[in-house]
């Protein structure tokens, strides 16, 4: 089974990008991806995908939180 982390990279490669290019997720996941040029109104629902695909729940105190990909592995990792 693949590993949390790859879940999140291939959900990213299939449903973000920015200015019509895919975002180049590092394999470390220390990647913001409002920082990475995400609209904030992508990123809300790419939290709903998240949440279905993994079957967690977000918060808006999560949203803020969680500054990098690898904060959202440790999160969904620890649901």
């Amino acid at each position: 089974m693949a590993s949390t982390g790859d879940r999140l990279r291939n959900l990213i490669s299939e449903n973000l990008e920015v200015d019509g290019q895919p975002i180049d997720v590092p394999q470390d996941l220390n990647i913001s991806l409002m920082e990475a040029g995400v609209p904030s109104t992508d990123l809300v629902a790419f939290a709903k995908l998240v949440s279905q695909e993994f079957n967690v729940s977000f918060t808006a105190e999560h949203c803020t939180q969680l500054n990098s990909l690898q904060e959202v592995v440790e999160f969904i990792d620890s649901q």
